[in-house]
Parts: structure tokens; C-alpha cells; sequence
């Protein structure tokens, strides 16, 4: 039986970055392309909490978009606010994808406390946020790869019980 491809759209999160040098929402494409979903598009988008939500909130509303996946605005700095956008967004918290990423990437560096990104779903839709960098994005979607179509699967409501 083959599988449904997992559709997907990128949103960078960044005050600074233009679609030449965003490099973390690259990478993203990149892994995401590797793993074998369907990247629908990717934007960037400002740290500026309400463009953040308003991203968040119509690209969850599209038909064709199963996973959001933010890079950028996890931190701790006073223009952080995907954690806060995400929460408004979301009906359903996944913190256990979160705190796997925070562990499994702090054995490589300690920064990776400071990351506050929040996982969860909307609707039929799972968002899922990453840290800014490009290592960052490569290490976080390592860890969350052998858990990702299986979260997909159960927030469009067709996952088996393992």
C-alpha cells in the first residue's frame, strides 16, 4: 500500500532574512524534500507576532497542507514569538515532540535549552516549530523524522494505535 505523501509548507520566521539567504528554510526544503514530502511552499515571514499568527492560522486553513514547519523566532530575545503565534494557532499541544528536540540537541550544545518551540496541531494539521539556524533545523528534524509521519497520520485522524 503505498503511503499518502505528507504535504507541507515552510515558514521562516526572520526580520533579517530575504528568499536568496534564507539558508535554515532551505535546509528545511532540503530534509523535507529527503524524507519524501511534498513541499506545497515556503514563505518568510516577519517575527512580528501577528504576521506570525496570521501565516499560521491561513496556511492551516489550505486543503493541500497535512504539516507547518516554522524556522526562526524560538529563542528568548524580545522579537521571538513563534511559541506565542503557534499557541494562538493550535487547538492541541504536542509537547512531547518539543522536549524530545530540546534533549536529544542540548548533548550538542547547551543553547539549545534556551529554544522555546512548540509543537501541536490545528484542525487536521500538526505545526511544528524549529530553531533559526541551518545545524539547528538538520538536528531537530533528525530527531523528529522517525515520529513525523505517524503524528501526521494521527492529527488527519488515520493513524493505527502501535
Amino acid at each position: 500500500m503505498l503511503m499518502e505523501p505528507i504535504r507541507v509548507q515552510v515558514i521562516s520566521i526572520s526580520d533579517t532574512r530575504m528568499k536568496d539567504d534564507d539558508l535554515s528554510g532551505a535546509k528545511l526544503v532540503e530534509l523535507l524534500g529527503e524524507f519524501g514530502a511534498d513541499v506545497h511552499g515556503k514563505v518568510i515571514v516577519s517575527d512580528d507576532l501577528k504576521e506570525i499568527t496570521r501565516a499560521l492560522f491561513i496556511h492551516s486553513e489550505r486543503d493541500d497542507v497535512d504539516l507547518i514547519v516554522t524556522t526562526g523566532g524560538t529563542g528568548i530575545s524580545p522579537r521571538d514569538n513563534t511559541p506565542e503565534a503557534t499557541r494562538a494557532v493550535i487547538d492541541r499541544e504536542a509537547p512531547g515532540i518539543a522536549e524530545a528536540m530540546r534533549r536529544e540537541t542540548s548533548k550538542n550544545t547547551p543553547f539549545a535549552m534556551l529554544s522555546r518551540g512548540v509543537c501541536g496541531s490545528r484542525d487536521r494539521v500538526l505545526i511544528v516549530n524549529l530553531p533559526g539556524s541551518p545545524k539547528a533545523v538538520a538536528e531537530c528534524f533528525e530527531v523528529i523524522k522517525p515520529v513525523l509521519r505517524h503524528a501526521v497520520d494521527q492529527v488527519r485522524g488515520n493513524a493505527k494505535h502501535h
